[in-house]
């Protein structure tokens, strides 16, 4: 699609900030206002449509994407997402440690384990770990603090954290990311100790170094996301 607009800007309006291409507010593809609630993450939203020439091109514009997901679909699904990224912790990824061999269990250990621990003083919901692959049941009681603790998020963060989650595989990984208890690159580096541990040994082919690209900017994009609607 063309660029057709010329001007590209942010400003204020009642209840929150906008985008303006020529002096009409911006709407997300369900035709809403592309209204956020700051003004940094208006700013940047700006930048992107400002970047677009000669055309438009959507994946280069995530916090567009995140702004407008927030705005069209989990205002309209909120439950549901909710629900989806909340299930994560029931098969958590950091739960799940290796027996064999005994460098990637350490390392597993080492990176996982104060995730764990965190996550049991940050929400009073303590998770256990296990070996092997096969699921181990959750305490009830963890489960529901981990749902508390999504639901209280704005529409907003909450699509940040279920783009998060799913991008790591990881409630506990993507609440740590959007807590600012890990940056990007570290939430992608413990998302994929097992993928890197692997690599490190046999290499990696082109096609999974494109996935690890992908899974890598999307975290980033959400970290940002979530860093502009806190300023």
């Amino acid at each position: 699609m063309r660029r057709v607009y010329r001007d590209v800007a942010a400003r204020s309006v009642e209840g929150g900030h906008v985008v303006t291409l020529d002096g009409k507010i911006a709407h997300t593809p369900g035709k809403r206002q592309l209204r956020v609630p700051s003004a940094a993450l208006a700013a940047a939203i700006a930048s992107e449509w400002e970047a677009q020439r000669p055309d438009i091109r959507p994946h280069t514009m995530p916090l567009t994407r995140l702004a407008a997901t927030a705005i069209d679909r989990t205002a309209e699904q909120r439950g549901a997402i909710a629900a989806e990224t909340a299930n994560y912790a029931g098969t958590d990824l950091v739960c799940y440690r290796a027996e064999h061999p005994p460098a990637l269990a350490a390392r597993q250990h080492a990176v996982w384990q104060p995730l764990i621990d965190w996550a049991a003083m940050r929400f009073d919901a303590r998770l256990e770990a296990t070996t092997g692959i096969i699921p181990r049941p959750q305490p009830a009681t963890a489960l529901a603090a981990f749902a508390a603790a999504v639901a209280e998020h704005d529409d907003f963060v909450l699509t940040a954290l279920h783009t998060a989650t799913a991008a790591c595989g990881s409630l506990v990984i993507a609440l740590a990311l959007c807590e600012g208890r890990l940056d990007a690159s570290e939430a992608f580096a413990a998302s994929q100790l097992d993928e890197t541990f692997q690599i490190e040994a046999w290499g990696e082919d082109s096609e999974a170094a494109r996935r690890r690209r992908a899974l890598a900017a999307d975290i980033e994009a959400t970290a940002r996301f979530v860093e502009l609607l806190k300023e």
